[in-house]
């Protein structure tokens, strides 16, 4: 398999690399809490784990 003879410039790379960006964090409102969460993902609010509006455990994880 061929392989470079020569290194690729930084200017090359960068501009390969332009499009690698990170997307901001979609967030959503609670329909219960009215708190501001990450999307599809549970969120902790007065001791309690919601997901999709709903409680799923009544006691917050212990980390």
């Amino acid at each position: 398999m061929p392989n470079p003879k020569r290194r690729h410039s930084q200017q090359r790379s960068a501009k390969r690399r332009t499009h690698y960006k990170v997307d901001a964090v979609t967030l959503s409102k609670d329909s219960t809490t009215g708190e501001l969460h990450v999307r599809h993902r549970a969120h902790v609010s007065e001791g309690k784990l919601y997901y999709k509006g709903k409680v799923v455990v009544e006691k917050s994880p212990v980390n």
